[in-house]
């Protein structure tokens, strides 16, 4: 058992793909922010695998300052993998501050990181992973209409991402950083917005695509438009919409929102998996 540790992310997907295509929906984040590595929009990524044998046991990804995210294929070796990661993430002096994975493999690696660092965790993120190859044809869709965001719609857009991330308990974005990232999300139609009567009430954003499926993020309604059907009409006409191009969409709830994860299911998303994201500290 051996633990690899790339720097060319080309030989790092060599390795990688195969795994993720077998899992392509429940691995959608891995193979999303993969695939913008390849596209050079991330610095100094960490990638690494444990493999035997030719056979990939194990894969991590970093992008700081975003989480590790955690992937193990063979669950007989689960705590070997674990144990041999903490060693190396120990002896290269990686800065770790959070994680992101399944929830069994989040919690066993927490608890022995606490062995090793004296670090425990902290939740920072319950989620559910919901995957969607169907609309529900009967849903009541509110009024209004979609369309794709345009460059008039940036400054809007860039009050709504601050605003979901303070919904969402997220670090705020610093001003500069936004302009940026929603440019380019307006830039690329990735920005989905429902209007009523010539206002803007809604949003939603594609997010890394991979061979198959999208990813349905930044879903976000204004205090004053909600509880109209706002969200989960747009929601719904953006998937469709995605489905055009993709097998299948996928979305992130957070479980500790019940009204979100209702609207998700009425539309048609199925939740197949549950993620965490922890992070570490010293008591």
């Amino acid at each position: 058992m051996e633990f690899r540790y790339y720097q060319d992310v080309q030989k790092f997907a060599e390795k990688a793909e195969p795994v993720l295509s077998k899992g392509e929906d429940v691995y959608s984040l891995f193979f999303g922010v993969l695939q913008a590595i390849k596209a050079g929009r991330y610095d100094n990524p960490f990638m690494a695998t444990i493999e035997e044998e030719g056979q990939v046991l194990a894969l991590f990804q970093m992008t700081p300052p975003h989480p590790l995210n955690l992937i193990f294929t063979d669950n007989n070796r689960l705590e070997e993998c674990m144990d041999l990661l903490i060693r190396n993430l120990l002896e290269l002096e990686i800065e770790l501050n959070s994680i992101i994975s399944l929830k069994p493999w989040a919690y066993l690696f927490s608890e022995k990181w606490k062995v090793n660092t004296g670090k425990t965790h902290q939740l920072m993120m319950d989620q559910g992973l919901y995957r969607l190859d169907k609309i529900n044809e009967t849903l009541e869709h509110s009024p209004g209409s979609w369309r794709f965001a345009d460059t008039e719609d940036c400054p809007l857009i860039e009050k709504w991402f601050n605003l979901f991330e303070e919904d969402a308990g997220l670090p705020q974005t610093v001003g500069e950083d936004v302009k940026k990232r929603v440019a380019s999300f307006v830039a690329e139609q990735e920005v989905f917005l429902w209007e009523h009567e010539g206002n803007v009430v809604s949003m939603m954003k594609k997010s890394r695509p991979t061979d198959h499926g999208v990813t349905v993020s930044l879903v976000f309604t204004p205090k004053k438009e909600r509880k109209k059907g706002y969200a989960r009409t747009m929601v719904a006409a953006g998937t469709n919409e995605l489905l055009k191009k993709y097998d299948f969409c996928m979305l992130y709830t957070d479980l500790m929102n019940p009204t979100a994860n209702k609207i998700y299911q009425e539309v048609g998303y199925k939740r197949i998996a549950d993620s965490v994201q922890l992070g570490f500290s010293m008591k």
